[in-house]
């Protein structure tokens, strides 16, 4: 099924925003405060950001929305995202899209691009880099701009770090990574495509804006046919494209979309094998996606028009049966005593499900052979 649909405007309530630890600027220098993936940085006396940062510019590898996630309640939040990110000959090389930028301005998240500057060869394996970590020197120069900044809006900002630093940052980055190479003795990815990016923004940003779709484009449909352990999906995946008000396209994938009478169900799955819940973080990443998915206009699936539904899916091996958020508490108390819920998930659902009710998305927790559409019909 091909989806296409857009926003005009943002409205999410976050519920479970975890509270962030607290910095000061030396642990931001020293590296410090990067030991955790969101944290508030007492900047001055008068002045505080709530900073989350990317380990990997892709957001499919390492999950950094939940991360984000945890700022969105802070109103001067800011994401650190490296522009590439290449772990070794033998591993991985991902680079920022244009898009990502995109959403984040849409969150109202301000973005920092990013580059690592040290990096220590893998004991695991010779042809990869490992405990990669950024310049915080520039990362600093930059904050103090922000600072300076902050009275504009996400979408000005971000557009300025994207015409004026990138280039300097993508620069930085290829430089920094021959001599990571050099010092280690691991052989990284050829500069080529890094070189083309770099030529590519160099030219026109509208040249390195529609080459970068081309290859979020092509990672969707690697995605669409990927089956994760994260995920337990019934049928085949759906694509959809998102366009915003400020001119971004988002190319995502939907673990589940089907049609009941006029809805659109948009189905995002999670999933555990061991615990009765999955892992917070993933499902943060999916609450991430339904503030997107809660804010569609005009969706249409193979050129029809319908309402979205949106749905997150929790399911676990561990489970029997399934509640959702539209039951009441008895109901939902019958499934918790069947699957011997302890008191902190009981708690934990209840967060969950209040969730989804304050912003308009239904949740349905049950076994993996569950399908959402029997749960709705239940």
């Amino acid at each position: 099924m091909n989806i296409e649909a857009e926003i005009e405007k943002i409205s999410y309530h976050p519920q479970m925003c975890d509270p962030l630890p607290v910095f000061r600027i030396d642990d931001f220098k020293s590296g410090q405060a990067f030991r955790r993936g969101r944290f508030l940085l007492e900047y001055d006396e008068q002045e505080s950001f709530a900073i989350s940062y990317w380990t990997s510019p892709k957001r499919t590898r390492t999950y950094p929305y939940g991360r984000v996630y945890d700022t969105l309640n802070v109103d001067n939040r800011i994401t650190i995202i490296p522009f590439v990110k290449d772990e070794g000959i033998d591993g991985d090389r991902d680079f920022l899209q244009w898009d990502t930028v995109s959403l984040m301005s849409l969150l109202k998240v301000y973005v920092i691009p990013a580059f690592y500057k040290t990096a220590k060869k893998s004991s695991r394996n010779p042809n990869k880099i490992t405990t990669q970590e950024f310049d915080y020197d520039y990362l600093l120069d930059r904050l103090n701009m922000f600072a300076d900044f902050n009275q504009s809006d996400a979408v000005h900002w971000n557009l300025k770090e994207i015409q004026e630093q990138i280039v300097h940052v993508a620069e930085l980055a290829k430089r920094h990574y021959l001599g990571i190479s050099r010092r280690t003795g691991v052989e990284l990815h050829s500069p080529d495509g890094l070189d083309e990016r770099i030529q590519r923004m160099g030219e026109d940003i509208a040249s390195y804006r529609a080459y970068s779709r081309t290859q979020a484009q092509s990672a969707r449909e690697r995605e669409r046919v990927t089956r994760h352990e994260q995920e337990r999906v019934s049928g085949d995946k759906s694509i959809i494209t998102i366009k915003n008000f400020i001119g971004g396209y988002y190319y995502w994938t939907v673990d589940e979309a089907s049609i009941i009478r006029d809805k659109l169900l948009l189905v995002e799955k999670k999933h555990s094998r061991k615990s009765r819940l999955p892992h917070m973080g993933d499902i943060k990443d999916a609450f991430l996606k339904m503030v997107l998915f809660t804010n569609l206009s005009r969706v249409m699936a193979d050129g029809n028009h319908y309402t979205p539904f949106p749905v997150i899916g929790l399911t676990s091996d561990s489970l029997q049966g399934f509640c959702h958020s539209a039951m009441d508490d008895s109901q939902i108390e019958k499934f918790f005593k069947r699957n011997a819920f302890s008191d902190r998930a009981r708690t934990l659902v209840g967060r969950i499900f209040q969730e989804g009710r304050t912003n308009h998305f239904f949740v349905s927790i049950s076994s993996p052979e569950v399908d959402v559409r029997r749960v709705l019909d239940a």
